[in-house]
């Protein structure tokens, strides 16, 4: 099933051979604390060449170097590797930090391939985490140039119980994979992946334990989903549901929900066409969706959970809904349409209702790459986080600041839904300029029941990347798999 996945690297768990460290034709990495202190596998490394750690420690730039941080020395002597890195740990170095560190290796390192003298760190499974994440690369449309057909993507990681550190690596291991799949999923072209081709893609869970059905139009029209349908209304590509269920615990299911537009032009409102090519990302929800229900099945987490994806594609043509067209909701709400660029909060909707009449869940997460707003309000650092429900938004965010994922909450209020009031319908679906990630979240709020603990994620600004930064991959970034993976181990797991 993994025939359309990015994989990450090959972790290799060994014993230290010097033989074989000093012969790897890749890039060499320690880890060194702020104190300039090093470890016996660094003092080893420093010996066989010629002292260059030891040098590079006691100079300014050494001092200078802010941790968590890497330098890069270049084809050290007495070895046959390409580059030697010496990342700098903080003092009380966090999990995260340590991640953080393996992503920059991994990306200093480029596919040259890695080896990675982490001794007895006990944050070994986070460095290995961090060069699988830093490692992906979305270059399967490239045609290859001759220099790279060989080179290495290799990733030892020399320990000092290679089985304990192998055996304690298989957890992060499936969120490393479950984050590649959501990045795949957000980078593909609309061409590639259309509706169907998402569909056909999580229908292949089924190989993992998940249970997957898919609704198809005729379905979704007898169920009553209208505002997700007249999404999709001017496309050629049929809309669908896609429900995803892994069942590793019993009782009512968390539920997400992702808002999954292969392709958003804005409709009839149609966008400008300045960037219009990287709305091949506004399925992000639903691919972060994907990812941690994939995630979940292969670390059979002992959870109850359930993803909806409303899988549609926005395009103007003779059918396609118009500015002032009146649409009926499967709650029953009318809704006047007034910009069809406004479209997420419309599959969201139907979608919220139908997973709450189906699966009645214990709470529900819905993500999307819903309002430009959100941008303009807090830049691309930080998804904006809605919330009815204080003690499932701070478990989140604090789920979020554990692995470094920025997130940061933002207000409902109901006084905002004046801005909602239609002359001709219930509701519209936008208001005017002003607060119009708040107002996305208020017209989502009122197909959420009353009782339910819920989270709105608006990942507009995180989803994606204009450059290379940090941890972060220049195109899709994966956001918010491992924070909602931790989520669900520290408070939807049944011990």
């Amino acid at each position: 099933m993994d025939a359309n996945v990015t994989k990450p690297p090959e972790i290799q768990f060994i014993p230290a051979n010097w033989e074989s460290i000093s012969s790897f034709a890749g890039s060499l990495a320690v880890f060194v604390p702020e104190n300039g202190s090093v470890n016996e596998l660094a003092r080893k490394l420093d010996n066989i060449c010629g002292g260059q750690i030891s040098k590079y420690l006691a100079s300014p730039e050494f001092v200078d170097l802010k941790a968590p941080g890497i330098e890069v020395i270049g084809y050290p002597g007495g070895c046959t590797a390409r580059s030697l890195l010496v990342a700098k740990v903080p003092v009380d170095a966090t999990p995260e930090q340590m991640k953080r560190l393996g992503t920059g290796i991994a990306m200093k390192a480029a596919k040259s391939g890695v080896c990675v003298l982490a001794g007895d760190l006990d944050t070994i499974s986070d460095i290995a985490l961090g060069v699988s994440l830093g490692s992906y690369s979305f270059d399967r449309y490239r045609t290859a140039k001759p220099d790279q057909k060989n080179r290495e993507n290799s990733l030892l990681v020399v320990t000092g119980d290679p089985k304990i550190a192998s055996d304690g690596y298989h957890s992060a291991a499936a969120v490393a994979k479950g984050v590649n799949f959501t990045r795949d999923l957000v980078n593909e072209p609309a061409n590639i992946l259309t509706t169907c081709e998402f569909a056909k893609r999580v229908s292949e869970f089924r190989e993992l334990g998940l249970s997957v059905s898919v609704l198809e139009e005729a379905e979704l029209e007898r169920i009553g989903m209208r505002t997700l349908l007249s999404v999709g209304a001017g496309s050629a590509t049929p809309s669908k549901v896609a429900m995803i269920e892994w069942k590793g615990a019993s009782g009512p299911p968390l539920a997400l929900v992702g808002k999954g537009v292969v392709f958003d032009t804005g409709g009839i409102s149609i966008k400008p066409a300045l960037r219009m090519e990287e709305m091949t990302m506004d399925m992000a929800g639903a691919a972060v969706v994907a990812g941690v229900m994939k995630t979940l099945a292969m670390r059979k987490s002992p959870s109850h959970v359930v993803g909806a994806l409303g899988l549609v594609e926005n395009m103007p043509g003779g059918r396609a809904l118009r500015p002032g067209d009146v649409v009926k909701s499967l709650k029953g709400d009318t809704v006047e349409v007034i910009n069809t660029d406004a479209e997420g909060r419309l599959v969201l909707a139907d979608l919220l209702w139908y997973v709450q009449d189906t699966h009645k869940p214990s709470a529900m997460i819905d993500l999307a790459t819903l309002t430009g707003a959100i941008i303009v309000g807090i830049g691309n650092e930080l998804a904006g986080v809605f919330s009815n429900d204080d003690e499932l938004v701070d478990a989140f965010l604090c789920a979020a600041e554990r692995e470094g994922e920025g997130a940061w909450r933002m207000p409902l209020h109901d006084p905002y839904d004046k801005l909602l009031k239609s002359r001709v319908a219930d509701i519209k679906n936008v208001g005017d300029r002003s607060a119009g990630a708040v107002t996305a979240a208020q017209f989502l709020k009122r197909f959420v029941k009353a009782d339910l603990p819920w989270i709105h994620m608006d990942i507009a600004g995180v989803a994606y990347s204009e450059g290379k930064s940090g941890a972060v991959p220049k195109g899709a970034t994966g956001w918010g798999v491992q924070s909602i993976d931790r989520l669900i181990k520290e408070r939807f797991e049944v011990t």
